[in-house]
This record gives structure tokens, C-alpha cells and sequence, in this order.
């Protein structure tokens, strides 16, 4: 990787099909993890290009285990992560809640590497068996209206990068991977992204996906709709700019997210909204999160319809039913 990385030390891009071949490289155990670390490091100090991450992503889902669910017309709900909020686990908690609205979700999920509870961790940590036998999976969302899809079972060839974005500790373009390589390829997807540049590059490789998406930026740099400030939502129909006044919600204080600092301290906030015993701000930045995911799925629905059909999730006990079944099937 040596003529590569001076390549790169020298200011220049990859192209798409460079930048897949490198990738598959790296899958295949090719470079020593100081070469591993070096490459990660120059996306760190510089933006990727739009050719840069579609290689990556392309060379990801060639390289995935595939798995086939279309018959269950799912969504995912998955951030970037990488925003450095540590707010508990609200992507993971909103896929619960549209599962009980009765919308199929696959969710993609992983440890934490920039933050200290991934969705895997809490999912992991209330009893949930991670798995890819598709049989099993099929089963999960049939019964409890949702599965989930540690990406490790289903990325095989990134084992050799785990151990050093871990040691790293910050994030990386993987994070930036994550949502686009969810390997049951759905096609509905709610997306949360670290910046407005990324937001931009996902737009652009979303516009030719044949998806249904919505992007989302909160502008105070939350990968999700947080209620903090005014946000940014890209979707197949454009890009718009609202505030938590506009879905019928109040703006939050940065505090009234925050997750704890173990997986023990998310669990328990994780367990406590779906049984409805969360704060107020809680079980509306999730409604809210949950709203838009249901929003993505039924367009003809109004946002602030679909939030209330997240609320009545929580509120008849569907959403903790969901997890019930899920970790029961589990």
C-alpha cells in the first residue's frame, strides 16, 4: 500500500474503482494494520469524495453476506453515528416503535466504536442472540415485526480493520459506510448523518438507488433528529429545512439526550421508554425519529400524523411487545 498512500499524502482522490479495489485489499488481510491506520487516518484529515464512498460501499455489499427480505417491504433506521453527542440509543429505540406502528424494519446495526453503547451493545446486553441464518431472521419479523443485523456476521471481510477502528476510538469512514451496506439492501431507509457534507454525498448516491429515503441533520450536529435545533431532511421529493415546531414538538435542551455512560445506564433508558416510563423529551425525539421512519415508508401520510402513530406505539404497548417477541425469538 505504500505507492497508494503516498498517492493520497499528496492530495489526491481515489476513483470509484480504486478506491473499491483498496477496500477488497484490505478485505482480503492484504496490508499491515500500520498501513490500515495510515489509510484510515487520511479521511479522517480530509472529506471524502462522492467516487471515494460509493467504491467503498460498492466493494462492501459485493463482499456481505447477502440476505433476501424483500417479501417484508422493510426499513432501517440507521445513523452514522460519529457525531460525539454520546446520546442514548434513539435509532435502535425508533425501530422498536415502528415495529409496532406495524412497519417490517431490518435494522443494521453495530458496536460502538465512536460512542460508548452501539446498538449492538444494548440489543446484546437485554439477551438478543445476534444471527444470520436467514430462516431465523424471517421468523423474527414475521413475529415480532423486526430483526436486526450485527454487521459483523454479515461483513466477514472487515475483521481485519475491527481491532484498529476500535484501538482508534473515533470515527471513520466506516461510520459513514454503515447505512449504506445494510446487507438485506432495504428498500426504505431512514438515514442520520455526522454533517451537511455527508448529507450531500448520500443524496447524491440515494438519488440512483431506487430507494425511498429521508436523510436527516440536525444543524447542531446530531445524526438524528434530536429537537435541539432546526434540521436538515433530504428525501426522493428535495430538501427541506424545519423545526421541532413544524412536527408539533417542543425544542429540547442537549441534556435531556444524553445516554449514560455504560451499556448497564442505555439499557436501562432503552427498556424504560418503550414501557412508557421515559421522560417527556425522551418519547418525543423518539416518536419524532420514529414519525419520519414511518413518514418514509407511507409518504401519503403527514409527519406529524405518523408521529402520532409512534406515540400509540408506545402508548398500547406495541413497541415493547416488539422487543418482547423479538429477544423471546431471539
Amino acid at each position: 500500500m505504500r505507492k497508494e498512500l503516498e498517492y493520497l499524502f499528496d492530495h489526491k482522490t481515489l476513483s470509484k474503482s480504486k478506491a473499491k479495489e483498496l477496500l477488497v485489499n484490505i478485505a482480503k488481510g492484504t496490508y499491515n494494520p500500520s498501513q490500515l491506520a495510515s489509510f484510515l487516518t487520511v479521511f479522517i484529515m480530509r472529506s471524502i469524495t462522492v467516487e471515494e464512498l460509493e467504491g467503498f460501499r460498492d466493494a462492501l455489499l459485493e463482499l456481505c453476506l447477502k440476505i433476501d427480505l424483500s417479501e417484508f417491504d422493510t426499513v432501517d433506521l440507521c445513523g452514522t453515528g460519529g457525531d460525539g453527542k454520546d446520546t442514548f440509543n434513539i435509532s435502535t429505540i425508533s425501530s422498536f416503535i415502528v415495529a409496532g406502528a406495524g412497519i417490517k424494519v431490518a435494522k443494521h446495526g453495530n458496536y460502538g466504536v465512536s460512542s460508548s453503547c452501539g446498538s449492538s451493545n444494548v440489543i446484546q446486553h437485554l439477551g438478543y442472540e445476534f444471527t444470520n441464518d436467514e430462516d431465523k431472521l424471517k421468523r423474527q419479523i414475521e413475529t415480532a415485526g423486526i430483526c436486526f443485523l450485527h454487521a459483523p456476521l454479515f461483513h466477514p471481510a472487515m475483521k481485519n480493520i475491527a481491532p484498529i477502528r476500535k484501538e482508534m476510538g473515533v470515527k471513520t469512514f466506516f461510520n459513514m459506510l454503515g447505512p449504506m451496506v445494510n446487507p438485506s439492501s432495504p428498500k426504505n431507509q431512514l438515514v442520520g448523518v455526522f454533517n451537511l457534507e455527508l448529507a450531500r454525498l448520500y443524496s447524491y448516491l440515494y438519488q440512483t438507488s431506487g430507494k425511498q429515503y429521508v436523510i436527516l441533520h440536525t444543524l447542531d450536529g446530531y445524526d438524528e433528529i434530536s429537537l435541539t435545533a432546526d434540521f436538515k431532511m433530504i428525501t426522493n421529493e428535495g430538501e427541506f429545512l424545519l423545526t421541532p415546531n413544524d412536527l408539533g414538538l417542543r425544542q429540547l435542551k442537549l441534556e435531556d439526550l444524553y445516554g449514560g455512560s455504560t451499556i448497564e445506564a442505555a439499557a436501562t433508558v432503552f427498556v424504560k421508554i418503550l414501557e412508557g416510563q421515559g421522560t417527556d423529551a425522551q418519547i418525543e425525539v423518539v416518536t419524532a425519529n420514529a414519525g419520519m421512519a414511518i413518514h418514509c415508508v407511507k409518504p401519503n401520510i403527514s409527519i406529524v400524523d405518523c408521529i402520532e402513530m409512534a406515540k400509540e406505539s408506545i402508548i398500547s404497548g406495541s413497541a415493547l411487545d416488539s422487543l418482547n417477541k423479538l429477544l423471546k425469538n431471539g
